[in-house]
């Protein structure tokens, strides 16, 4: 069966509260007092505003647009990390989501219970990640260190964990955002080119970048998102010219 997304008339919103919080002598007068709790004001917010768009296999589709555009709000409605608010989405297809690399992770346990934690969060059994162990740690150049508590990581350490345990299992669906510029020169490299082998490989990939270059040599198609909402599909080139034109909201 072939991976495919399907966002139909998708809407995702976030509240920003205005009311500062009360100072202590206010809070002491309003129970002095008596008096009924000042109501919360808040403003709604779309990240993401009705959006319907297919990704087939085959698509390598960038997502173009501004810091708060809703790019990677995208990435975490597919990856089932936020919720909706209207509409349906349809994921069919493994999701690997190179979006928070370590979240999850427990900085109290080894980096290789972590191996099997982050697994887990990934919807990858144990078993699956025992198989590949052994190759993760050999990626991450990490075998000193690998029964050691992740506490007592790098910043670099840490980041190679993440990395190679998220790419070492091969994705239907894999989802990147901005991830390829991090840690040391040499596994930058590294995983520079494990990248490009997923992108060969996976059915669907959907990238985030500010960098335009990558989005014209790496995907086929792009869409251009503004506050939330869906401007323009087309070719990469074609949503690039877009973007930097003046016809693009301001």
């Amino acid at each position: 069966m072939s991976a495919l997304i399907d966002f139909d008339q998708v809407s995702l919103r976030f509240r920003i509260y205005h009311n500062r919080t009360p100072s202590i002598k206010e809070t002491v007068l309003d129970w002095l007092s008596q008096r009924q709790k000042r109501a919360t004001g808040y403003t709604e917010i779309y990240a993401l505003n009705q959006i319907s768009l297919t990704i087939k296999s085959g698509d390598r589709l960038g997502i173009i647009g501004r810091n708060g555009a809703g790019k990677s709000t995208l990435l975490k409605a597919i990856a089932g990390i936020y919720p909706l608010h209207a509409g349906q989405l349809l994921v069919r297809g493994r999701v690997s989501p190179l979006i928070e690399m370590g979240a999850g992770f427990n900085p109290e346990l080894s980096g290789r219970r972590n191996i099997y934690l982050n697994g887990a969060m990934l919807g990858i059994a144990p078993e699956a990640m025992a198989e590949h162990e052994a190759e993760i740690v050999e990626f991450a150049e990490l075998a000193e260190f690998i029964d050691m508590p992740l506490k007592y990581y790098s910043s670099g350490m840490y980041s190679r964990l993440a990395f190679s345990i998220a790419t070492t299992i091969q994705p239907e669906i894999l989802l990147l955002d901005e991830l390829l510029s991090t840690g040391d020169s040499h596994f930058v490299s590294k995983a520079t080119a494990r990248m490009r082998q997923l992108f060969s490989s996976s059915h669907i990939v959907i990238l985030v970048s500010h960098t335009m270059p990558q989005i014209l040599d790496l995907c086929n198609t792009a869409i251009v998102l503004h506050k939330g909402k869906l401007l323009m599909q087309g070719t990469p080139a074609e949503c690039n010219a877009f973007y930097t034109s003046e016809a693009f909201v301001n």
